[in-house]
């Protein structure tokens, strides 16, 4: 895949059918060829890959928008989201949702998110050092604060909050495969004393 504000040299003129110099994985006529025809049509050169604005998450030229946030270049794709299905699928909603740049924004907090007293004090230390510095941020969080890593209560396994399936009660966290025992335990329960 191009790295993204690396420019692209062609030798040969590129064919409808060919991968997309802007290293989305489509083809040529599928991605970036409209932009390309009306960048060729004002005398541009189409080898400069970085006049094309594109996604900053994952590099894509169509259907763009800009963030709320931090002005930046991201896929206007949201719609694609299904309600409670946790899906990562979309890099517009991955921003604002699970960036401290996001939230900052969403909460009205005033000055750099970087800075930002509000956001530190609304997360656990290693979901703000998550949310500061996962693929979801145009910047990442410069010298993030140490943390201690969460353990499960029940077995003892270390649980990325960020990543990890689990649950919670109060300050006692437990790992999904912990979380689905209890549950599952609950429902026999239940369906013995029925």
């Amino acid at each position: 895949m191009t790295k993204l504000n690396t420019p692209v040299k062609v030798d040969r003129k590129i064919s409808r059918n060919d991968p997309c110099l802007c290293g989305s994985g489509k083809k040529y006529k599928k991605c970036c060829i409209n932009i390309s025809t009306s960048i060729e049509k004002t005398g541009e050169n189409i080898n400069n890959i970085d006049s094309i604005p594109r996604c900053r998450l994952c590099g894509k030229t169509s259907q763009l928008t800009k963030t709320e946030c931090c002005d930046n270049w991201i896929c206007n794709d949201e719609y694609k989201y299904v309600v409670y299905s946790y899906a990562r699928n979309s890099c517009l909603r991955n921003h604002w949702r699970y960036t401290l740049c996001g939230y900052h924004h969403v909460n009205g907090h005033t000055g750099n998110w970087k800075d930002c007293n509000e956001c530190l004090k609304a997360y656990k230390t290693e979901m703000y050092v998550y949310m500061g510095t996962n693929e979801y941020n145009f910047e990442k969080l410069e010298n993030p604060p140490q943390y201690e890593p969460t353990e499960c209560s029940k077995c003892g396994k270390i649980i990325k909050l960020g990543e990890d399936g689990y649950s919670s009660s109060g300050s006692k966290y437990l790992c999904e495969k912990c979380t689905n025992k209890k549950f599952f335990s609950r429902m026999n329960k239940t369906k013995l004393i029925k």
